[in-house]
């Protein structure tokens, strides 16, 4: 079984843009738009997955 997490920033409401990830799969990390759970989702490497965070926290993928 699949386990997801949203961040703790997500928006409460329904409306909220976030996506979710999953990190309980072996050697990988899925990562799913919440508003569409059974659509396509991103597998990375943990290492890449780690990457792309921080990218994410420097800023530098802000549009």
């Amino acid at each position: 079984m699949i386990d997801w997490r949203k961040s703790s920033r997500s928006a409460t409401n329904a409306e909220g843009d976030c996506v979710e990830v999953s990190t309980n799969v072996l050697d990988a990390a899925l990562i799913r738009d919440s508003k569409n759970p059974s659509g396509p989702r991103l597998s990375l490497g943990r290492p890449e997955l780690g990457r792309l965070v921080g990218h994410i926290k420097s800023g530098a993928l802000d549009l």
